[in-house]
């Protein structure tokens, strides 16, 4: 630890005599200044003993001892050594009297002492107290190299708790906690996915102090990676700010959990060739090579039901969505020991995952959060070309392209109707009739019935409800004419009439059916 004042006191070579402030001894000590200036204040940096003569002070002026006292105390000086047998015989009360009243602790120098044993003694426990941080620094960075080699981040975590005394977590790059030691560290750390989302928002490396006294712990972020995104945060808890040794230890498993990160993405990276190949065959119909391909790497999802996700981003701020949505799937993926299949492929995302697994429940509820924001009254219109998720039905491997299409023809519905996400199966199942709120059909249906409409307007018939009469009875003129409450032969001249204007025959039954559709679209409005 560093020198204080107490230690000085207790040098038995010094001979120094505490005169006030004794409860304040504690006090470490940065440095031994001496000045005879009346006014040192403006060459003091805080921590120091400052050593006096009175040389140009009036030390039996009560008045003038009160200020001077008063602005070393605001300059924080730390203690106030006395030199007797020079100008002064004994220790001036008045001098005295205002440390006493300041706090400020008062030692008294023997005439045999000079300054500099003072200043050599001081100098020489900052030196031993460097050389001991310095000696446990290096003795923690070859525990925690140790334990990195042989434990992984979780024994460089329970290394580094033990070296800080206190606790210690790794976030992945979504911000969830991966590991923490000791393990009642998890529930800390889950509770500051706020601010570790904050620190990751900036650049590598970064970091941030959180809590302090009013706070259970004083806790300091770091990010994790070289890249310009984190890839992952260290935080580190502990009762008081960090000393140079426990520094050291904190530097040290920041480089080590670096260097594990990075390798882990080199090694994510080859993975990722790996599960592009085996897509790629999926895709080709060749469910057998893709499942030699896989190996253990990507068996198992072979194995069982899984799903297609297919993401793209037109222009924008999509392409960060893009990469943090597969930060997500992935991570989701790991924590519930899940395999995943994640292919970039540009301005897309092809992602292959358990059915029913965390992974996809983590993409849906990423889509959810998009979707609020888009939504928002204040974000507007400006990312309605951006992040847009399909989701195909559960499949298997050698029905995997059909999937694939299925995942697009969702994501080409979530564009159309400006949405972030849909899946599959919503589009498959009900009616067809809500797929007519598209407003590419409902432009087609109003010019498809406008001249049917401007006729109606005239008052000179009621063309569109007889036609919409007629072809839900399939053609029955009777029936037709019953709905409508006219005789038949009326409705006969009314459909000759939609004939003439449309120049369409009602007997081709592809007319019938996109004047059908056609009136079921303008009735949605």
């Amino acid at each position: 630890m560093p020198p204080t004042l107490a230690s000085l006191v207790n040098h038995s070579a010094l001979k120094l005599t505490v005169r006030a402030g004794e409860d304040h001894l504690d006090v470490p000590v940065r440095w031994a200044h001496v000045s005879e200036l009346a006014d040192p204040v403006p060459y003091m940096e805080g921590g120091e003993l400052l050593l006096i003569t009175a040389l140009k002070l009036d030390a039996e002026d009560r008045e003038a001892m009160r200020r001077y006292v008063r602005r070393l105390v605001g300059a924080g000086v730390v203690g106030l050594g006395f030199a007797v047998g020079v100008n002064y015989d004994e220790t001036p009360e008045p001098l005295v009297d205002a440390c006493a009243q300041e706090g400020l602790p008062l030692l008294e120098v023997p005439r045999r002492t000079p300054f500099l044993a003072i200043s050599k003694a001081v100098s020489a426990a900052i030196a031993a107290d460097q050389y001991r941080a310095v000696t446990a620094g290096f003795a923690a960075q070859r525990e925690l190299t140790k334990q990195a080699l042989g434990a992984g981040p979780e024994g460089v975590l329970g290394a580094l708790a033990a070296q800080v005394d206190g606790w210690a977590a790794l976030y992945d790059a979504s911000g969830a906690v991966v590991a923490a030691a000791p393990d009642w560290a998890g529930r800390r750390a889950a509770r500051l996915t706020a601010e570790v989302e904050r620190l990751r928002e900036r650049p590598a490396p970064a970091s941030s102090v959180v809590g302090g006294p009013d706070h259970e712990d004083r806790v300091e972020l770091h990010s994790l990676g070289t890249g310009r995104r984190p890839r992952a945060a260290l935080a580190v808890g502990t009762a008081a700010a960090l000393g140079t040794a426990e520094r050291y230890a904190v530097h040290s498993a920041i480089a080590l959990l670096t260097l594990t990160t990075e390798r882990s993405r080199s090694l994510h990276a080859a993975e990722q060739r790996v599960g592009t190949a085996v897509l790629r065959m999926l895709l080709a119909g060749e469910p057998d090579h893709a499942r030699a391909v896989a190996g253990d790497l990507y068996g198992a999802l072979l194995d069982a039901p899984f799903r297609m996700i297919v993401a793209e981003s037109a222009s924008g701020p999509a392409g960060e969505h893009l990469d943090e949505l597969a930060e997500t799937v992935e991570s989701a993926a790991a924590r519930a020991g899940e395999a995943v299949l994640v292919v970039p492929e540009g301005e897309r995302l092809v992602v292959l995952a358990a059915d029913e697994g965390a992974a996809v429940a983590a993409c849906t509820a990423y889509a959810a959060a998009r979707e609020t924001e888009r939504a928002r009254p204040e974000q507007g219109r400006a990312d309605e070309d951006g992040l847009v998720v399909g989701l195909s039905a559960p499949t298997g491997p050698t029905a995997a392209s059909a999937a694939y299409k299925q995942a697009e023809q969702a994501l080409s519905v979530a564009r159309r109707r400006g949405r972030v996400f849909v899946e599959h199966e919503q589009l498959a199942a009900g009616s067809v009739l809500p797929l007519l709120a598209d407003d590419a059909v409902k432009a087609f249906a109003d010019g498809l019935l406008r001249a049917l409409h401007e006729h109606d307007a005239t008052g000179r018939g009621d063309l569109v409800a007889s036609l919409r009469a007629w072809l839900s009875r399939h053609g029955q003129w009777d029936a037709a004419a019953a709905d409508l409450g006219v005789h038949r032969h009326t409705l006969r001249y009314r459909m000759r009439r939609v004939e003439e204007i449309l120049g369409r025959s009602l007997d081709d039954p592809d007319v019938r059916m996109e004047l059908w559709l056609a009136l079921k679209a303008t009735a949605t409005e």
